[in-house]
């Protein structure tokens, strides 16, 4: 049977219209986030002020390990979480409706584009939405202006080079780089 509830079917990948009855539901949470975002980045926060405000966006606590180097944008802000040890450099993008999941221990550089949200094809929906998650494992390292494309997962201990665009997974132990990222070389953990 299908889902009421507006979020619970954007974040599953539902086609989403402007046109929705719930839409405004969604439109609600956008307005707050552009809210706790401008907080955010429009006056100078010590680390502690700026994890609150973090959490306040997300709606969960976030680690007292984690750090952020404001400005930061999103969305939506209410489906991204953040594990220990994360850092995310200065004027990322995280468009987070389809759910943005960072795990321990990773790196996300300036200017890093995080999209879970696409269009349809069709010119008669494309105003539509459609949302699909993405997932940075354990120990990946964002590189700098990189952009991940909805419903990637970055694999544990994966590198994505400067100025990549991921359109597809990247497997653990792996070294991403160009348009469209492909695997230039492997880790070695020994």
């Amino acid at each position: 049977m299908k889902s009421e509830d507006i979020f619970e079917r954007d974040k599953s990948g539902e086609q989403i219209s402007l046109e929705d009855p719930g839409y405004h539901k969604i439109r609600d949470v956008i307005n707050q986030a552009q809210k706790i975002t401008a907080e955010l980045n429009n006056s100078y926060h010590e680390a502690e002020e700026i994890r609150k405000l973090f959490s306040r966006l997300t709606g969960v606590q976030v680690d007292d390990t984690f750090d952020l180097l404001p400005p930061f944008y999103t969305d939506f802000g209410k489906n991204i979480r953040v594990g220990r040890n994360v850092f995310i450099n200065h004027a990322c993008t995280f468009m987070d409706r389809g759910g943005i999941t960072i795990e321990d221990d990773v790196l996300i550089g300036p200017k890093v584009n995080l999209i879970t949200i696409n269009h349809p094809l069709n010119p008669a929906k494309r105003r539509s939405t459609i949302s699909t998650p993405i997932v940075i494992k354990k120990n990946a390292w964002i590189g700098v202006g990189a952009m991940v494309m909805p419903g990637v997962t970055i694999g544990e201990n994966s590198i994505v080079s400067a100025g990549a665009v991921v359109t597809k997974d990247v497997p653990p132990n792996t070294v991403v780089a160009g348009v469209p990222a492909k695997i230039i070389k492997t880790i070695d953990l020994r």
